[in-house]
């Protein structure tokens, strides 16, 4: 009898722990997210799977902040992704452009889509705002699709190849999955910073605002539509980055990086994870990801067991994985 009260002190003092453990996380996100990530490559199976959660992690804040922070559901973020890659692959594949150059050229062009994209969609609301982005996207597709000569149409763009990377003080051969990874590192850690200072700043909270209540936002003079559109067009960009990180990743960029089923995995990483969280959508991105490969190795019917546990997570963990432990630390 006398070690049933020492148990459950023990259990309470465990879970205070890991209580002020959170807090502590959720204090110092940026730093808490990139320690996380800096170890990727020595606690996944393979390099290789890393640096896909790196990218699709970064894929999915981009959306985050369109579905999480803003409250609005855009099943068009395929097309940020795949004009950052194709952008990113074009320029190195038919101009030979330094690889600087070509990322940064498939991060524009994946920001004037998402203006493009963004006028047109804003004039909508609720489910029919995922239906326009979902026709624009296609639209986006078939545009790429037929332009065959410069994007490979059906085959995809291959050659977009880069070996040695010399920055001076250090050099990265990208042959080397490791260098890859922390190569990729650099671009995703300065993109999660500068996230974390727009969410930081009025604007973000301007975002949460809207999420909340859109016509109180309106009433206290705040330009509803302006806003969306700069935070589609935000949200383009990092998507870009993505994309363009991808290419150089796999040294291709496949039509299916246009698709609108990686729209659908961009909604259920940020769900997995935690939509509105920080953290949530390289938690939700790594869940996803590890699924896929795990499953993969034991079936071939591996999206019916990855579709019944993305409805488990939505019926009882609706916060997702990230968000539930937030929300439970929060009791």
């Amino acid at each position: 009898m006398s070690e049933i009260p020492m148990n459950t002190g023990e259990m309470q003092v465990s879970g205070r722990r890991l209580s002020d453990l959170v807090k502590l996380v959720a204090r110092h996100r940026v730093i808490a997210v990139l320690a996380f990530m800096s170890v990727f490559p020595f606690i996944m199976p393979y390099e290789a799977l890393a640096v896909n959660i790196l990218i699709y992690g970064l894929f999915a804040l981009g959306f985050n902040m369109v579905f999480g922070y803003m409250g609005v559901l855009s099943f068009g973020h395929a097309a940020f992704f795949g004009m950052g890659s194709y952008g990113t692959g074009i320029a190195i594949v038919h101009f030979g452009a330094p690889w600087p150059v070509a990322i940064g050229l498939g991060v524009v062009v994946a920001g004037i889509t998402a203006m493009i994209m963004g006028a047109m969609a804003i004039r909508s609301r609720g489910i029919y705002f995922a239906m326009v982005t979902l026709a624009l996207a296609q639209c986006v597709y078939y545009l790429i699709y037929q332009m065959s000569d410069w994007s490979g149409g059906e085959d995809g763009l291959t050659g977009v190849t880069i070996g040695e990377i010399d920055l001076g003080v250090v050099s990265f051969n990208l042959l080397d999955p490791t260098a890859k990874y922390y190569f990729m590192f650099t671009f995703v850690a300065l993109a999660v910073f500068i996230f974390s200072r727009i969410l930081a700043s009025p604007f973000g909270a301007v975002l949460e605002a809207i999420r909340e209540n859109e016509n109180r936002a309106r009433a206290c003079g705040y330009n509803v539509q302006l806003t969306k559109w700069i935070t589609f067009v935000i949200s383009g960009l990092f998507c870009g980055l993505a994309g363009a990180l991808n290419a150089i990743h796999l040294s291709v960029v496949p039509i299916e990086s246009l698709h609108y089923h990686l729209s659908g995995q961009a909604v259920m990483m940020a769900l997995l994870g935690g939509m509105g969280t920080f953290f949530g959508p390289f938690v939700g991105a790594m869940a996803f990801l590890l699924l896929e490969d795990v499953i993969t190795l034991i079936t071939i019917h591996w999206q019916l067991f990855l579709g019944i546990t993305f409805m488990i997570f939505v019926l009882f963990f609706p916060k997702g994985i990230w968000g539930s432990i937030l929300h439970w630390v929060s009791r």
